[in-house]
């Protein structure tokens, strides 16, 4: 049946280990699986969409040691978090380019749990995938992960990837 792209949305985050503008492994993972096996050649059957949800600081001050007061400080401030989220979609938007599908992204502010959730509810994408660390039930007690969140919430097909054991880091906690 010809007619619309099937929609995937992808939940993309910065690695927690290199930091803006790296992707996370598993994010990296969760996309290339997306072009091998659900993309494959048939690159005008698809639209990717990438979300990317940056967390708030606790205190609003990541990288600085001093706090301004004035507002316009406060919207640099936002700026460059938002350039760095940017800076990081466009990597997995270029690689579409490249290969010629269609593709989406833009950034949110929250909870990634509950903003994936919402913005499927917005957009409504035919599936949903996401990275998984595949932390075993000690880890997910304090990390309390996103997939499996979304697997429960999301008002679509969810498919979770799992990141391969041998690109897991020494700690598995980081992605």
């Amino acid at each position: 049946m010809e007619g619309e792209p099937t929609r995937v949305m992808m939940g993309v985050n910065e690695s927690t280990i290199k930091g803006y503008p790296h992707a996370s492994i598993s994010s990296r993972g969760a996309f290339e699986w997306t072009l091998q096996k659900i993309v494959r050649s048939n690159t005008s059957g698809f639209k990717l969409l990438f979300l990317h949800v940056q967390v708030p600081d606790e205190d609003g001050f990541d990288d600085m040691d001093s706090i301004y007061a004035s507002p316009d400080d406060f919207k640099s401030l936002k700026q460059k978090d938002k350039a760095r989220g940017i800076h990081l979609l466009e990597c997995f938007v270029n690689r579409c380019h490249e290969i010629g599908v269609q593709c989406e992204a833009w950034i949110k502010k929250g909870d990634p749990k509950e903003v994936i959730c919402h913005e499927v509810k917005r957009v409504r994408p035919d599936l949903l995938v996401v990275g998984s660390r595949g932390l075993g039930p000690f880890q997910r007690v304090f990390v309390g992960t996103v997939s499996e969140f979304c697997v429960k919430h999301a008002e679509c097909p969810v498919i979770t990837i799992k990141r391969p054991a041998d690109e897991a880091p020494q700690d598995p906690v980081d992605d």
